[in-house]
């Protein structure tokens, strides 16, 4: 329990840090907003709004954690997140690339699954 509240607190502070830096808003008709579910271990910082005239809704970071293990799911940044989450103590063994396909994560030095 007490991984799952270091987890919890790893990606609670890269979504808030990431927002609070600011350097990724080029919109003020855009706004970016964290959403945390808690209960069911999903976490997304997402992008809403409109520009020129088309709507906006965009996923920036999305992470879950599932089956002991932190899954980062969508990574449209150049934030380097695997450095952030190594620094608060996380383990490559513990981070699954969600996005890559399930054969090629055993490939890599991340958790397959």
């Amino acid at each position: 329990m007490e991984k799952m509240v270091k987890y919890r607190e790893a990606i609670t502070q890269l979504l808030n840090g990431y927002l609070a830096s600011g350097t990724h808003k080029e919109n003020p008709n855009v706004e970016e907003y964290v959403s945390f579910d808690t209960e069911r271990d999903h976490y997304q910082l997402l992008s809403l709004g409109w520009e020129n005239g088309r709507r906006v809704y965009f996923c920036i970071l999305h992470f879950d954690i599932k089956g002991g293990k932190i899954w980062l799911q969508e990574n449209n940044t150049d934030y380097d997140i695997i450095s952030r989450l190594e620094e608060m103590g996380i383990a490559k063994s513990e981070i699954v690339i969600g996005f890559h396909p399930a054969d090629v994560r055993g490939m890599s030095e991340f958790a397959a699954a």
